[in-house]
């Protein structure tokens, strides 16, 4: 371990995200106010209103970086109600109050590594991605 963070943590810091999207149908930005951290995450909907195209940005901590890592590799393909679902399934989780969500990798974000920064800085990715994923639907009901 390198100051207190795990090696598949840091095995998931080494991830290429995808670049922001140029026109993107949903976006949306979150902040940490305790650490700083910031996620921007992208997203376009096929036309079954799936998530098709993921375009990102991320400057977090290792468990951020992690949280995000994780989030990317299995976004593809899922519903606003799936990721809106799974942002809220996260936080319960997180607080202790819920069951492990159903997420490839999630078990690596388990609360017991995270103090009260990192359990903020974990969460941000998923409230990005659950919100642009939103804001890309109405985007497309509107047309």
């Amino acid at each position: 371990m390198t100051m207190g963070i795990p090696p598949e943590i840091l095995r998931h810091t080494a991830y290429q995200y995808p670049g922001r999207l140029t026109e993107p149908m949903g976006s949306a930005e979150k902040r940490s106010p305790i650490c700083g951290s910031r996620v921007i995450v992208d997203v376009n909907l096929n036309n079954e209103g799936r998530v098709s195209d993921i375009g990102m940005r991320v400057n977090a901590c290792a468990f951020g970086q992690a949280a995000a890592t994780v989030l990317a590799q299995s976004l593809a393909n899922r519903t606003p109600a799936e990721l809106s679902s799974l942002r809220d399934n996260i936080a319960n989780w997180i607080a202790g109050n819920g069951d492990v969500p159903d997420w490839p990798g999630i078990w690596d974000l388990r609360p017991e590594r995270l103090n009260s920064v990192r359990k903020a800085s974990v969460q941000l990715a998923f409230q990005a991605a659950a919100d642009a994923a939103e804001a890309a639907a109405t985007a497309k009901a509107a047309r």
